[in-house]
Order: structure tokens, then C-alpha cells, then sequence
């Protein structure tokens, strides 16, 4: 297979990948830690509406999900692409945090959990992912 064919393929495998761990996360994270009382989480209006009531434990599912959706991504593009592996895992890791940067610009959030955010839950959970794949 021509290596710049897979290693778009592998990007798109990552993304995807990396987006079903991020939801099945976040799905499973109000079963485990309930949102808080009186507050519409279903839909982003509802969400960014609500945010205010959220405490530091809220946050725990969304930080793992963003993490773990990157980490995973970044391996399984790591693994399938023909050569510039590393590159292909920050193109993952980038990929996210574009996405969790619109998503705080959207919803709000401390800054605390923004800063955490951004700063380790998506270039270095890549890095990771690479370094955990080419071993």
C-alpha cells in the first residue's frame, strides 16, 4: 500500500478510535459520578447552563475521556502508519485539542480544569501513545 495512503488511513483509524474511547467515557461518567442536581446535561445548552453547579469531581470523567480518546488515537496511528509515526501521533493529538479547545471555548468550564486540560490531556497523552506503540 502507497505509505501516504496509510498514513492518512492510520490518522483517520486514530480519530475515529480515539473518539469512541472519548465517548464511551463520557457516557459511562454520569453513571459513576451523577451530574448535579436540577441540571440539564443532554445537551450543550443545558450543559453550559449547568456548569456553574459542577464541582472539581465532575470534571474527573471529561479530563479521562479527553486523555485516554488521545492516548488511544495516538497509539493506534502509531501502529498502522507506514513511516513518520511520530508525526502521525501529534496529527492525533492536535486533532484533539483543536477539538477540546472549541469545545472550552463553547461550554465554559474553571480554569483550572482548562489549563489541565489543555496543558496534558492531549500533546503529551500523543506523545505517550507513540512512545507506548514503538515499543
Amino acid at each position: 500500500m502507497n505509505p501516504v495512503v496509510k498514513n492518512i488511513l492510520a490518522v483517520v483509524a486514530g480519530v475515529v478510535v480515539g473518539s469512541i474511547v472519548n465517548m464511551g467515557i463520557i457516557m459511562i461518567s454520569g453513571s459513576i459520578i451523577p451530574p448535579p442536581e436540577g441540571g440539564d446535561i443532554t445537551t450543550m445548552e443545558g450543559l453550559k447552563a449547568t456548569m456553574h453547579l459542577f464541582e472539581p469531581k465532575h470534571f474527573i470523567f471529561p479530563f479521562l475521556a479527553h486523555a485516554l480518546g488521545t492516548l488511544v488515537g495516538a497509539f493506534v496511528a502509531t501502529k498502522i502508519a507506514a513511516s513518520r509515526k511520530m508525526l502521525m501521533a501529534l496529527v492525533i493529538g492536535l486533532f484533539f485539542l483543536i477539538g477540546g479547545t472549541a469545545n472550552i471555548a463553547m461550554l465554559g468550564g474553571p480554569m483550572w480544569f482548562t489549563a489541565l486540560d489543555i496543558i496534558v490531556a492531549y500533546m503529551p497523552m500523543a506523545f505517550l501513545g507513540w512512545v507506548l506503540a514503538k515499543k
